[in-house]
């Protein structure tokens, strides 16, 4: 007995001691949670250092705290645009910023019209007279178009400058369904809905070869445009047209290649490129090896409070994936975005609505669930404008059809108005396993769509019918806001891309224009003098896990942000493998009917996050569809 005691003593005084670690390591963390917010007094002489080892976004997503622990890899870290814009904004003034570093060597890229708007910001800096230096050890497309407004552009001696254009290859899965013996019944409106062509063809078809290159050809010559005017000397043009021809000719020393064309300022090593900024900006507190004086842009713009005087305008971001039910921040789920709205609306104080628009679209009910909470606006008489970034295309054109102006810049990827459906069944493939089925049916639906037993003619006329009814909604909402017919709407449509400024001839979109742009005229709607407004972001909340988490992951390794070409090269691969598996779960998924543009993610150059979205109600219709 006395030995039962002393081991269940030993137990209570164990589970007591963990217990009190946890607590002890809960509240270390949320101590350091609280007092991790940027310090003001932090910001001293030197150089604003923007290191970007990740990704630009419009709103950075929440870090799921089951997935981050599961997983292997380190999320990639996530940069808000507006931070970045505003951290050079307060550069041009503040005088104890002497200079800008980009560090590009982890960067992986970001949108279009995003690196053209931190460019604009990064031109202003020098024109302010102070210097931006760029280092990376390779430059890609989106990386050069930073670097191409900075005032010497440095590169690693074993780098090198590859710019390569959007386009690529894509995969097609029909002749291994043909295999299998699994039939894709697809449902579709629309010429140009390339996005089910995987799962109908193996190969491109001439349609979609037409719109794409059209898309490809617009918004690759704003690359080039945006380039040759932050760098006229620089000689891109027998790079891009014989990459191969010029290696060669330089023996393969891409370094020297870029130096000779004008592509770079300078050759050097990460240390030289440091001790290069130290003699113009002065040496880092610690007196590191290559370190200089800089400013954090998190210290920066704690030490600046925004403006707050005056009535508020407030703008709501809608960034990602349209899904249903409640997500946190880089989701657009249907139920948060639209609480956010209508908490928005019962502030009597506020007297217009800015939507700020980073979406490739999804479900149908999130969609027109969060378009209602912007009708809700309207009918309390607030002024409400619509400012794409990169891209807002069908779910995301879908939400913007109650806006009285809509913006959109030259990159800006919009339109794909459209809806399809794809659904596979099996029983070709069941029955090379001696697998059938049989059954009794009471009306033609019953347990259909019969994903086992083959989907019969009576699903596939009443699935093709919802499709259809689904484009004429989107048809009637985009006329009745555009002031156009259905018809002029349908032969914009046909789930076609469009870059912003097609889409502005061709009236999907009023004006070209930023964020700044967008929120002045909504200003101007609400009858609001010069300085007698100011901004309100409204913003959800990521939860204390996610932010507790973010304290505990370590820094991206060079797995997750590579520098080099090669590097580059093998995450392509992986991103390639990441795609044929979400194109799988397209297929085998159970979800519900979805305004989604597929093509639009590769065309916009946008990490797209992977979520697990709210299954959909509506049962008896288990439609896998896109637009």
């Amino acid at each position: 007995m006395g030995f039962v005691k002393g081991a269940w003593r030993v137990l209570v005084a164990v589970k007591d001691g963990l217990a009190l670690i946890a607590l002890l390591l809960f509240f270390a963390l949320l101590y350091a949670f609280l007092s991790s917010g940027p310090n003001p007094g932090a910001v001293r002489d030197g150089a604003l250092y923007l290191n970007l080892d990740g990704v630009v976004s419009e709103q950075p997503a929440a870090i799921d705290p089951v997935n981050a622990l599961l997983s292997q890899n380190v999320p990639m870290r996530e940069y808000r645009q507006r931070d970045i814009v505003r951290a050079l904004d307060l550069a041009v003034k503040d005088q104890r910023i002497k200079a800008v570093v980009l560090d590009l060597d982890r960067f992986a890229g970001g949108g279009q019209t995003s690196l053209a708007a931190i460019g604009d910001r990064l031109d202003k800096v020098r024109k302010a007279g102070k210097p931006v230096y760029a280092f990376a050890t390779g430059y890609s497309d989106d990386s050069y178009q930073l670097a191409a407004h900075a005032s010497e552009i440095w590169l690693d001696p074993l780098g090198g400058v590859l710019p390569a254009g959007p386009g690529g290859s894509r995969t097609y899965y029909k002749g291994l369904l043909d295999q299998l013996g699994v039939k894709a019944h697809i449902y579709r409106v629309g010429t140009f809905k390339s996005a089910v062509e995987p799962w109908m063809r193996a190969d491109q078809s001439p349609e979609a070869e037409e719109a794409l290159r059209a898309l490809y050809d617009e918004i690759w010559g704003q690359w080039r445009a945006d380039v040759a005017a932050a760098r006229p000397k620089a000689k891109l043009d027998a790079l891009l047209t014989d990459a191969a021809g010029q290696a060669e000719a330089a023996q393969g020393d891409l370094a020297q290649l870029a130096l000779a064309n004008g592509l770079v300022d300078k050759l050097g090593s990460r240390m030289a490129f440091g001790k290069y900024v130290a003699g113009k900006v002065g040496k880092d507190r610690e007196e590191k090896i290559g370190g200089f004086a800089s400013v954090a842009p998190d210290a920066l713009l704690a030490a600046h409070t925004p403006a707050s005087g005056g009535a508020p305008i407030g703008v709501v971001t809608i960034a990602g994936d349209i899904v249903d039910g409640k997500g946190g921040p880089g989701v657009a789920a249907g139920d948060s975005v639209a609480e956010l709205i209508y908490r928005a609306l019962e502030q009597d104080d506020l007297k217009a609505l800015v939507l700020r628009l980073d979406s490739p679209g999804g479900s149908v009910t999130a969609s027109e669930q969060i378009r209602l909470a912007v009708e809700a606006a309207k009918e309390r008489k607030l002024p409400v404008v619509v400012s794409m970034a990169n891209l807002a295309a069908s779910g995301g054109y879908w939400v913007s059809t109650p806006a009285d102006t809509i913006f959109a810049e030259p990159s800006t990827i919009t339109g794909s108005i459209g809806i399809f459906g794809v659904l596979p069944s099996g029983r070709e493939a069941l029955a090379k396993w001696g697998v059938t089925t049989d059954g009794v049916k009471t009306t033609p639906l019953s347990g259909e769509p019969d994903l086992l037993g083959g989907v019969s003619p009576e699903f596939d006329r009443m699935a093709q019918s919802v499709i259809e009814k689904g484009y004429r909604d989107f048809l009637t909402r985009v006329a009745k806001s555009r002031g156009k017919t259905i018809e002029q709407v349908d032969a914009i449509g046909q789930g076609r891309v469009w870059a912003g400024g097609t889409a502005r001839q061709n009236g999907l979109v009023d004006r070209l224009g930023d964020l700044d742009d967008a929120i002045a005229e909504a200003a101007r709607l609400a009858k609001l003098d010069k300085g007698a407004w100011h901004v309100r972001y409204i913003d959800p909340q990521a939860d204390l896990a996610s932010g507790l988490l973010g304290l505990l992951l370590p820094q991206p390794t060079q797995s997750q942000s590579p520098t080099d070409l090669f590097a580059r090269a093998a995450m392509e691969r992986q991103m390639t493998l990441s795609r044929i598996a979400a194109d799988l779960q397209m297929l085998t998924g159970t979800k519900g009917a979805q305004v989604r543009c597929l093509e639009c993610a590769a065309v916009a150059g946008v990490p797209q996050l992977i979520v697990k979205d709210v299954e959909s109600p509506h049962r008896w219709l288990r439609l896998i569809t896109r637009s």
